[in-house]
C-alpha cells in the first residue's frame, strides 16, 4: 500500500481508477479506508479516480497525538497536502460521519480546492453530541490517567492501530502520559464546542457560506439521523438532497457494512451529481 509523508506523518493511501476527476471518500470514526473500497470501486469504474486514505491516528497510518487544532481540522489539512502531492486538486471530497465533517471543513478551509461535496451519514443531534466526545476522547483520557501509556496501548482501538502499524506502539509508549492527556483533553474540548450545532462540526453561518456544489445523503441511526441530513441540505445554499429507501432506526449506530445493498444507488447518485457539477 502506498505511503506519503504528509506534514511529518506517514499516511497510508490507495487510489482506485486510473483517469478522470478526483474524489476523496473519508470513512467515519477512526476506521481505516478499507471500509470504502467497495463503494470506491463502484465509482472508479464509472470514470473517476477515488482517493482513499487512513487519516493520521486511523488505520495503518502513524498515530501522532499532537497539535493545537481540532483533530478534524488536522485531518482536513493532511488531505489537502496529500492531494497536492498527487496532483489531484481541485477535487470532490466526501465522507460519512466524521468523514462528512472533515469534508465540510475542507470546503471551508480550502474552497478553491473543492470541486464539490458528497456528504452522507451526516452527524447531529443531542445523542451524538453526548456520545461521541466520550467515545473519541474520554475513554482514552481515563485510561492514561489510570494506567499511563501502557493502558492506552491496551485499549481495543490502539491495539488495532498497533497491529496495523507496529511503530505506533513505540511512538505511544514514548509519550509522556501528561502530554497525551493534555492533547486529548484539548481535542475533546474543541470537539464539544462544535458538537451542538444542527450539523455537528460547523455553525449555521459556516454552513451557509459553502459555495461548493453539495450533495447530501442522510443516515438512519441515532448518531446520523435523517434530520441532521435535512439540516445540512437546508443550510448549504443550492445543495441537493438524495434520500435512500431507509428510515431511522432506534440504534446508536448502523454499521456502514449494513448499507452494502445501498452501495450501487449511492455510487450512481454520486457519479451523476459529480458529472453534473463538472458540467455546471
Amino acid at each position: 500500500m502506498p505511503t506519503a509523508l504528509i506534514r511529518g506523518v506517514n499516511i497510508v493511501y490507495e487510489v482506485l481508477g486510473e483517469s478522470g476527476p478526483w474524489v476523496a471518500l473519508i470513512t467515519g470514526g477512526r476506521r481505516g479506508h478499507e471500509e470504502f473500497v467497495s463503494l470506491g470501486r463502484k465509482i472508479a469504474d464509472q470514470g473517476f479516480r477515488v482517493l482513499l486514505h487512513d487519516r493520521r491516528n486511523t488505520g495503518a497510518s502513524d498515530v501522532v497525538i499532537d497539535g493545537a487544532e481540532s483533530e478534524e481540522e488536522i485531518w482536513t489539512d493532511d488531505l489537502y497536502e496529500l492531494f497536492k502531492q498527487l496532483g489531484g486538486l481541485p477535487a470532490f471530497v466526501g465522507g460519512a460521519s466524521s468523514g462528512a465533517r472533515t469534508s465540510i471543513l475542507f470546503a471551508l478551509r480550502h474552497p478553491e480546492a473543492t470541486a464539490g461535496l458528497l456528504l452522507f451519514r451526516v452527524t447531529g443531534g443531542d445523542f451524538a453530541a453526548k456520545r461521541l466526545p466520550e467515545n473519541y476522547y474520554g475513554v482514552y483520557i481515563r485510561a492514561a490517567e489510570q494506567g499511563g501509556m501502557a493502558a492506552v496501548c491496551a485499549t481495543e482501538q490502539y491495539q488495532e492501530r498497533i497491529a496495523a502499524n507496529a511503530s505506533n506502539r513505540d511512538r505511544l509508549m514514548a509519550m509522556d502520559p501528561k502530554k497525551y492527556i493534555e492533547v486529548m483533553s484539548n481535542w475533546r474540548d474543541l470537539f464539544v464546542k462544535v458538537a451542538g450545532y444542527p450539523v455537528m462540526g460547523a455553525s449555521e453561518a459556516q454552513m451557509g457560506s459553502i459555495k461548493a456544489p453539495t450533495l447530501v445523503v442522510p443516515g438512519n441511526d441515532k448518531t446520523h439521523n435523517l434530520q441532521s441530513g435535512l439540516d445540512a441540505h437546508r443550510l448549504i445554499p443550492g445543495s441537493q438532497l438524495h434520500r435512500l429507501p431507509i428510515d431511522d432506526i432506534d440504534l446508536p449506530l448502523v454499521p456502514f457494512e449494513d448499507w452494502a445493498p445501498l452501495e450501487p444507488e449511492i455510487a450512481d447518485t454520486f457519479v451523476a451529481f459529480m458529472r453534473g457539477a463538472a458540467r455546471g
